[in-house]
């Protein structure tokens, strides 16, 4: 039985997987971190954050060397799971810990 954990995120507890919830792609073990499962890419700060405003440049897009954006991707469907900014060299969050156990004996009662 698969339990929803975000919109395209969710665990398949027999299997003990994260499972991307538009394609039913298995991402990784459910004891780790889901976003080692993913596709990973980097965007360029000035493309997600353009400085203009109503028509007018100004200097607002964060200061590349202090943060970086990273986009989480199913491989299989393309579909974006996750997004987070980051300082450079910053390890990528574990933002998910189940007690899958837990999860699992409830499922049996």
């Amino acid at each position: 039985m698969n339990i929803r954990i975000t919109e395209y995120l969710e665990i398949d507890l027999k299997q003990e997987k994260w499972v991307c919830r538009r394609c039913g792609q298995m991402l990784m073990d459910a004891r780790e971190n889901y976003k080692k499962g993913c596709l990973v890419a980097e965007k360029p700060l000035e493309d997600i954050h353009p400085a203009m405003i109503k028509g007018k440049a100004y200097s607002f897009c964060p200061d590349p060397d202090y943060c970086r954006l990273l986009e989480f991707y199913c491989p299989k469907c393309g579909t974006m799971i996750e997004n987070e900014y980051l300082p450079p060299g910053h390890p990528i969050t574990h933002d998910i810990q189940l007690d899958i156990d837990a999860l699992q004996k409830r499922q049996e009662e």
